[in-house]
C-alpha cells in the first residue's frame, strides 16, 4: 500500500489505449457502470469537469431513464478486476438495449465478453492494487474511452505531484482522527471528493466513515448532534473535516463558517482541509493523495492492514 501511494502519480504518465477503436461510437453523454472503486473515478471527473454528461450507476441492470435518453448516450462498464457481477450484468442489459457500449478493465469475465464480441475496450494495466488506488489509470482509461483529449492533457499534467508531499500532513491527521469516527463535509461540487475520502477510511483503516454535502446537511442532519444526556453521547467520536476551497461559492463558505461555529460551541472537534492546485484535478487528486496517507496512517494505528478487504471477500464468498 505504501508503494501505491508513494507512485500514485505515476498512474498520469499511463496512455491508454483503445481496441476495437472503429466500433466506438461518438456521443455527447457517458453512463458509467461500476461499483466501489471502479465507480469513484467517475465520479470524480464529474466533479472535476462539470462540462462533461456523465451518469455514475451504482446497480445492476440499466438507470432508470427513458430509453429514449439512454440511446444518446455511451455506456461504458468499468470493472477493474473485470469480474463484477452487477457491472457484468449491467453491460448485458445496455447490449440487449442495443446501447452503444464500451468496456474499461484489466482481464476477467467483462474483457472476455469485450473481445469476443470485438466491443471498444481499454485493458487497464494490472498493477496488483485495489481499484481505490487505481484512480489514475481509470481515470485516464474513461477520458481515453470519452474521446475527451484536453481533459485527459489536464489528467496527464499530474504526473508532476509528489505524494511524497502530503506524507507528514497526513499521519498528523491520522493522530488526531485516531479513536474517533471522520464526518466528511464538503459543498455539492465536490460531492465525489468528500465520498471517495470516506472510501479510504473505510477500506484502507476499516473504520466506519460518513460524509454529506452543503447547504442539504444544513437542512437535517447537523440537527443529529445536538442532542443532549444519552443522545450527546452516541456523537462524541465524532471528527469533522471541512473540505474547502476558494472556488466554492461565497454563500456556502459562509454556511461552513456558522457550522464550525456551532459545532465548535458543541465541543466537537473538526478541522479544515483547504484543497490547493492549479485546476480543479490538481485540487482533486493532491486532496486524495492526504487520504491516502492518512487512512494508511490510521490502519498503521489500529493494526490493520490497509491493502486487503476481508469483510468485502467474506460477503462475495457467502453470496
Amino acid at each position: 500500500m505504501e508503494r501505491a501511494i508513494r507512485t500514485s502519480n505515476k498512474q498520469f504518465a499511463y496512455k491508454p489505449e483503445v481496441v476495437n477503436k472503429k466500433n466506438l461510437k461518438k456521443k455527447s453523454g457517458f453512463i458509467v457502470t461500476g461499483m466501489g472503486g471502479s465507480a469513484l473515478s467517475a465520479g470524480l471527473l464529474k466533479n472535476t469537469f462539470p462540462n462533461l454528461d456523465i451518469i455514475v450507476h451504482r446497480n445492476y441492470g440499466l438507470p432508470n431513464i427513458p430509453l429514449k435518453e439512454l440511446k444518446n448516450h455511451l455506456f461504458i462498464a468499468s470493472s477493474y478486476s473485470g469480474n463484477t457481477e452487477e457491472v457484468i450484468d449491467s453491460l448485458s442489459a445496455a447490449r440487449k438495449a442495443k446501447l452503444a457500449v464500451a468496456v474499461v478493465a484489466t482481464g476477467g469475465k467483462l474483457l472476455k465478453i469485450a473481445i469476443d464480441n470485438k466491443l471498444p475496450y481499454v485493458q487497464l494495466p494490472d498493477e496488483n492494487i485495489q481499484p481505490r488506488m487505481a484512480l489514475g489509470l481509470s481515470a485516464k482509461a474513461l477520458l481515453k474511452i470519452m474521446g475527451k483529449e484536453a481533459e485527459l492533457k489536464k489528467i496527464s499534467a499530474l504526473e508532476t505531484l509528489d505524494p511524497g508531499k502530503f506524507e507528514a500532513a497526513g499521519r498528523t491527521l491520522a493522530g488526531k482522527l485516531f479513536g474517533r469516527i471522520p464526518v466528511i463535509y464538503a459543498s455539492d461540487k465536490n460531492g465525489s471528493l468528500a465520498y471517495t475520502w470516506k472510501i479510504k477510511f473505510n477500506e484502507t483503516a476499516k473504520i466506519p466513515a460518513f460524509y454529506d454535502v452543503l447547504p442539504e446537511l444544513n437542512h437535517n442532519e447537523m440537527t443529529g448532534f445536538g442532542g443532549e444526556g444519552e443522545a450527546r453521547k452516541i456523537s462524541e467520536k465524532f471528527f469533522f473535516l471541512f473540505l474547502k476551497e476558494k472556488k466554492d461559492d461565497p454563500r456556502i463558505r459562509r454556511r461552513m463558517e456558522v457550522l464550525e461555529d456551532i459545532l465548535r460551541g458543541l465541543g466537537f472537534s473538526f478541522e479544515v482541509i483547504d484543497t490547493d492546485g492549479k485546476n480543479d484535478a490538481e485540487k482533486v487528486f493532491s486532496s486524495l493523495m492526504l487520504a491516502d496517507w492518512t487512512s494508511y496512517y490510521l490502519a498503521y494505528k489500529y493494526g490493520a492492514d490497509p491493502e486487503a478487504v476481508p469483510l468485502v471477500e467474506k460477503f462475495k464468498k457467502l453470496l
